[in-house]
């Protein structure tokens, strides 16, 4: 009888580790900056959307993180508790909830500026290499929605 093991995937040759081991990898470097301005990385991927919109509409930022309104709601309550958002009803529709930057959030981006190129720094990619990753990336979590 044939041991079945032998003929299963190896963890090494299934697509989904690597993404999975490497997403957790960089949040984890991300986290000392992040604690130094006082953010998760939830937090700072919803302010970078706020930080190129100045205000958007809370259904596009959850659409543009991929994240439900169960997970995005606690973190824009909580932008907002710090004072870097508010959330209000959009005037020309009150369906609608808009996410807007605050002075403080304004400002909170020049101290964040740097930290991209810090984790670039540590990837050791070439920059070719890094477009090319996140083009990769970008397509399969199109393909996948």
């Amino acid at each position: 009888m044939q041991d079945k093991s032998q003929n299963a995937p190896r963890l090494e040759d299934q697509l989904c580790f690597p993404l999975y081991a490497c997403s957790r990898e960089v949040i984890k470097r991300y986290r000392p900056h992040l604690d130094a301005i006082g953010l998760t990385y939830t937090q700072y991927v919803a302010m970078q959307v706020c930080w190129e919109k100045q205000a958007v509409s809370v259904k596009e930022l959850g659409q543009r993180l991929h994240l439900d309104s169960g997970t995005l709601t606690p973190v824009l309550k909580s932008l907002e508790q710090k004072g870097y958002i508010t959330r209000r009803r959009s005037e020309t529709d009150e369906r609608v909830l808009i996410a807007a930057l605050t002075e403080a959030g304004a400002a909170l981006r020049e101290t964040a500026e740097t930290i991209p190129q810090q984790l670039c720094a540590c990837m050791l990619l070439e920059p070719a290499e890094a477009r090319q990753l996140s083009q990769l990336l970008l397509k399969l979590l199109q393909t996948m929605e």
